[in-house]
């Protein structure tokens, strides 16, 4: 029986599913663009536009389904170093123009091949430290902790972030969906209504507990066209004579691409239909995005796997949910920026504490240490090196220890994949190799990917003494997939593969 998936490319057949969950998207997306920007030492207003961006124009050019891309938290530091060591705000977006035509490039001579290389253990480990680090960031702000406060938590913001979080587990209960209400009305839109009404009926029923400005939400109000247009900033030109200029843009393509290329390689691991996003055309998107961010005065951009995964859960089908965000961030800056900026910060919090939550489970720590100390390893190690370090540092570190393990494992093996096409039938014998490890996953996932509709595929691990578990998750989700393709598979001494679930 072949299977109907949505397609990867623009469609309007899925809006009634899309819709919500760009919304759900745009609640997510919205703290986010503006705590980045505070934190990147940028004007708030750069990160909005650069969500704007990335919703609209980078998802329009991505060949990813359920990908959102935004500004992102792993640049912050770059951003905030770069615009000091540059000169000036203006220089900085110089140096982001000339990052994005650098992304374009890369993608153009097909670069997006080294996403390929990075172990699912290191990737998994960098989902769950992104979860540990917005429980630690939200948690604050759920219970409206500030430094300059006399009391440690504000009794407003804690019973709006509890009341939220029971609302979004409630829409977490299982079968819950087959209500009607509770399956076109997505549980953040809920929680984020109840904390506007419960903060307004706080002004007449316990005014002790009404929340201060700095608890809202808080966006920069336009009171007319020129004061909009007065938001943008232009990249100073006359910055190309300085050399650290280059060195910056540099440094933001090769970051901003690893960290979209591994955040694509997440979001197909979440995507229940397991399409397969193709990265160069991704780099090419994400080069177009960042360039014109550079030139009207936003930050730089990735894809970022907090705003895809709350797509993800949201029941998002194709793109339309990420433009439809980048719509909603548009209009929220243009037209209801004071309507906006009732939001409680406390019920965004408990969002993003639930997204956290979810790439974080106690479980996918015991599963993936069932998988052995080659995987555990890896995986532990990138989710602690990123808590102290940063997100890049803790990748790389991951991989190391990966690389370890696949010397060893390897000393003096190498692998070869036979693939004998017979006359009749379209079928295709796979032969695989006695070490198969996962830097062989990238040409395995493409060969898969290339059988055309009808294909009869037989893979063969007889001889294979060691078949890792990335490339048994890559031949175990071809078969799973296949059947979308009305394709035939047959598994000869292939393991099981142990799946990790959670996400």
């Amino acid at each position: 029986m072949k299977l109907n998936k949505p397609t990867q490319g623009l469609s309007f057949q899925y809006l009634k599913e899309d819709l919500p969950a760009g919304l759900v998207v745009f609640f997510v997306a919205l703290p986010l663009c503006l705590g980045i920007a505070l934190a990147s030492g940028a004007p708030l207003f750069s990160g909005i536009i650069s969500g704007i961006i990335g919703g609209i124009v980078v998802a329009a050019f991505s060949g990813s389904a359920l990908s959102v891309s935004g500004p992102a938290a792993g640049l912050t530091v770059i951003v905030l170093n770069g615009i000091h060591d540059v000169g000036s705000y203006e220089a900085f977006l110089l140096a982001l123009v000339i990052a994005g035509i650098i992304q374009f490039l890369l993608g153009w001579v097909k670069a997006g091949v080294i996403g390929y290389y990075f172990p699912s253990s290191v990737i998994k480990g960098m989902l769950a430290a992104i979860g540990i680090i917005l429980i630690l960031k939200q948690a604050p702000i759920a219970i409206g902790y500030a430094k300059d406060q006399a009391t440690s938590f504000q009794m407003g913001a804690v019973i709006i972030a509890a009341v939220s979080l029971l609302i979004l587990l409630i829409w977490e209960i299982p079968g819950i969906k087959k209500f009607i209400f509770f399956k076109w009305v997505p549980g953040a839109l809920v929680a984020v209504v109840f904390g506007v009404i419960a903060n307004e009926a706080f002004k007449t029923m316990q005014p002790s507990w009404v929340l201060e400005n700095k608890y809202l939400v808080t966006l920069p109000v336009a009171n007319s066209a020129s004061d909009f247009l007065n938001q943008f900033t232009l990249p100073d030109f006359t910055a190309f004579t300085n050399y650290k200029v280059y060195l910056l843009a540099v440094t933001i393509a090769i970051i901003a691409s690893l960290e979209t290329l591994l955040s694509i390689e997440a979001a197909d691991k979440l995507d229940p239909y397991k399409r397969v996003s193709p990265t160069n055309r991704e780099l090419i998107a994400q080069g177009i995005g960042n360039t014109i961010s550079g030139l009207i005065g936003g930050l730089p951009m990735t894809a970022v796997i907090v705003r895809t995964s709350a797509n993800i859960n949201a029941g998002g089908k194709t793109k339309m949910s990420a433009i439809a965000h980048g719509l909603l961030l548009l209009l929220s800056v243009v037209a209801l920026s004071s309507v906006l900026n009732k939001i409680p910060l406390a019920c965004l919090a408990a969002v993003l504490l639930v997204v956290g939550y979810k790439l974080t489970k106690i479980g996918l720590y015991k599963q993936m240490f069932k998988l052995g100390w080659e995987q555990f390893l890896p995986f532990i190690i990138t989710v602690v090196a990123i808590q102290f370090s940063d997100l890049l540092k803790g990748i790389f570190l991951g991989v190391a220890v990966s690389i370890f393990f696949i010397l060893r494992s390897n000393h003096k093996r190498d692998y070869t994949i036979h693939q004998e096409k017979k006359s009749e039938g379209g079928q295709v014998y796979i032969t695989l190799a006695e070490q198969v490890t996962f830097i062989n996953k990238g040409s395995i996932a493409k060969k898969l990917a290339d059988f055309p509709d009808g294909t009869i595929v037989t893979i063969d691990g007889t001889n294979s003494h060691f078949i890792d578990i990335d490339v048994l998750e890559i031949i175990h989700d071809f078969k799973q997939a296949a059947l979308l393709k009305n394709i035939e598979v047959h598994l000869v001494n292939i393991p099981a593969f142990l799946g990790v679930s959670g996400h």
